[in-house]
């Protein structure tokens, strides 16, 4: 479908035993036919540098296959993460849990009745992130039961939820969703994950109006990415993009060292000198911040624009 099949290296096809591809038609559809360097392209295609072994890169970046709790991660004092579904629409090549064991993971209803029990018993926690894989992968009921659950607890005042399904598949921002987040008394907060201008188009910007009418706060966080977004133009556009999508960036991730995503690495000066330059080119409410996870560490770690 994007007519590459004479540029495709043999062990290119053969990164697909490495990692699984998947790609939903709608975001095909927005890459460059015979580009070969197409941005959208490049998130999602096995490249033979994911057999490449790099110091420092490992299967498990951020510390998390020794979560005490199957399928949830609390890192946050105020805010626990659920691994709501383990699937996702997409593989992004340089997913930092591409490695995860999710089989391990897997929530039915009995254990994600056990992490409401969690929840409920500390009073500390106040948000409920929704992860995967992606929430959204769950049916609209599958959501609108946890909702249910959740609105019993009286400290919890948000639910987020991070997804990539309204720019691979916009259609998945149903009507029956909308209405059930427009009926919670939680403030619903939607982190999209996207890296790239040509990644949002008019289906996507139709989804987030739909979303924005209901109330749902609007953000995103991308990650940089050699050869993808790692110049002043490509953040640039890609945060004015968001913006006309009623959509605010929100973070700028330095890549997750997970082993098979090296090739998509920059340093942190070069990360630093482009955010400098965002500073001048962009008013500040559209300037995501600059941040790298650290495993074992309890939140982002602000990058430092000061260091160079």
């Amino acid at each position: 479908m994007v007519g590459l099949s004479s540029q495709v290296h043999d062990n290119d096809i053969k990164a697909r035993s490495l990692f699984p591809v998947r790609v939903p038609i709608p975001f095909i559809k927005k890459m460059r036919k015979g580009d070969a360097n197409d941005p959208l392209l490049l998130q999602v295609m096995p490249r033979h540098q994911e057999f490449l072994t790099k110091s420092g890169f490992n299967k498990d970046p951020l510390l998390e296959q020794s979560n005490q709790q199957p399928g949830l991660l609390h890192k946050y004092k105020s805010r626990v993460l659920v691994m709501f579904k383990t699937g996702c629409a997409v593989n992004c090549r340089y997913c930092f849990r591409r490695h995860f064991p999710y089989q391990e993971n897997q929530l039915n209803k009995r254990s994600l009745l056990d992490a409401l029990s969690y929840i409920k018993s500390d009073n500390n926690i106040n948000e409920v992130i929704l992860s995967g894989g992606d929430p959204l992968m769950a049916k609209d009921d599958a959501i609108s039961w946890f909702l249910d659950e959740l609105e019993q607890l009286p400290q919890i005042k948000r639910m987020r939820i991070h997804t990539r399904l309204p720019v691979v598949i916009p259609a998945r921002i149903t009507d029956e969703l909308c209405e059930r987040l427009a009926r919670s008394p939680l403030k619903i907060v939607f982190v999209n994950h996207i890296n790239h201008a040509n990644e949002i188009d008019d289906d996507f910007k139709a989804a987030m109006q739909k979303l924005k009418q209901v109330g749902v706060v609007l953000f995103n966080q991308a990650v940089i990415l050699k050869d993808v977004n790692d110049t002043t133009a490509a953040q640039v556009n890609l945060s004015e993009a968001l913006f006309d999508a009623d959509v605010l960036p929100y973070y700028l991730h330095l890549l997750d060292k997970v082993e098979g995503a090296s090739h998509f690495d920059i340093s942190e000066e070069q990360a630093i000198k482009i955010m400098a330059e965002l500073l001048e080119a962009l008013p500040g409410f559209l300037v995501p911040k600059l941040v790298r996870e650290i495993g074992g560490e309890k939140s982002k770690t602000p990058i430092d624009l000061k260091l160079i």
